[in-house]
């Protein structure tokens, strides 16, 4: 299949170098039964290259079964995996099967693997090994014939080294890995994928596409998007649902996205002419939280990075100036929580973490 077939097959949208190269690669390790990590930033289309994976591969006719690690509560995601059998726990009123025996045959793709908790990996490690495991309560082992393909925004290479991921099964995974480039370093993209975002929206809802004007387009390729395709999606959509000129331009734009780098730095957060005072409000309180949001991560990261490096030194005496990570990430949870007024699924987008690590931190922390 040449570019443009596999790109209209599987819906891939770009024309850029990296694309190209991408689609090179997942068409070359297509065809072997290899295990593949993707690797990339939230929103920037891993989903999309594990289905053209498994599309292109000798599994197309069976099932490629998707699932999102972080998204399954951590004391259920064992059962959701292998399955159980009835009476093996509270709750388990028959028997049930595992992502991996629906997957039998086919793919099982494993999203935000970074998020697995480490007694979840190690039977993860021997399932992909042996190619078989034991539903939770049976007393037998059920085999099946599964390709693996998981995914991650996190370094995994940092995560073995911080003891919260197995080197043994990062080896496992890491046979052939894809690295998907954010959406600021192949804006040549970004014009074709607004355009589909347009006429797709368009179509689903049964309206004309809107024109887009020269300096709009200009606007949304010089963006950084910093939660890449997903995030050019919604803002494209959004904007289009709240047309009513049959035509975007700046102001079709402006309001929704979060302020340039040199607009940060100097904490003025601009309120945009001709809004009412609700809607020039709502603006300052969403920018403002975007600042605090980046502040935490990057406060975060700096931490991190030092007690990585502590600990490397095997030194086990600390700074005056270092607070203990834990303490570091309580309080930030705290804060976060307290900005949101209690809503967990805010705070854990602005921590830029799961839902169930966000509970789970909660109760380690007794926040």
């Amino acid at each position: 299949m040449t570019f443009e077939e596999i790109k209209i097959k599987f819906g891939i949208i770009g024309k850029s170098k990296e694309i190209k190269d991408l689609v090179d690669i997942t068409a070359q390790v297509a065809a072997s039964d290899i295990s593949v990590l993707i690797y990339g930033e939230s929103g920037v289309g891993k989903e999309v290259f594990a289905r053209t994976i498994h599309g292109m591969s000798n599994r197309a006719d069976k099932q490629l079964v998707s699932v999102n690690c972080g998204a399954i509560p951590e004391g259920i995601l064992e059962s959701e995996l292998f399955g159980h059998k009835k009476g093996s726990f509270t709750g388990a009123l028959e028997n049930r099967k595992g992502y991996f025996e629906i997957a039998d045959g086919g793919t099982l793709f494993l999203d935000e693997i970074a998020e697995m908790p480490l007694t979840t990996q190690v039977k993860l490690l021997r399932a992909i090994e042996t190619k078989e495991f034991m539903r939770l309560g049976a007393e037998t082992v059920t085999k099946v014939d599964v390709r693996i393909i998981a995914a991650t925004n996190k370094d995994l290479q940092r995560e073995v080294e911080a003891k919260h991921f197995r080197e043994d099964l990062y080896f496992r995974l890491k046979a052939v890995t894809l690295s998907i480039p954010p959406l600021r370093k192949r804006k040549m993209d970004i014009e074709e994928l607004v355009k589909h975002f347009i006429d797709n929206y368009s179509s689903d809802n049964k309206i004309a596409p809107p024109q887009i004007s020269n300096e709009a387009m200009d606007l949304l390729v010089s963006y950084d998007w910093p939660g890449n395709v997903r995030e050019l999606k919604n803002t494209v959509e959004t904007a289009v649902a709240l047309n009513k000129k049959g035509s975007l331009n700046l102001d079709s734009f402006l309001p929704l996205l979060r302020p340039r780098e040199e607009e940060k730095s100097i904490r003025n957060l601009p309120v945009y002419l001709k809004k009412s005072p609700e809607e020039a409000d709502r603006e300052l309180l969403y920018r403002a939280l975007f600042e605090i949001k980046k502040d935490i991560m990057e406060l975060k990261d700096l931490i991190y990075n030092q007690r990585i490096e502590v600990e490397s030194q095997n030194n086990n005496s600390q700074p005056a100036d270092i607070l203990p990570l834990d303490q570091i990430e309580k309080e930030a949870i705290r804060n976060t929580l307290e900005i949101t007024k209690g809503n967990k699924r805010n705070a854990a987008r602005m921590l830029n973490i799961s839902e169930r690590t966000l509970y789970r931190k909660i109760r380690e922390y007794d926040l």
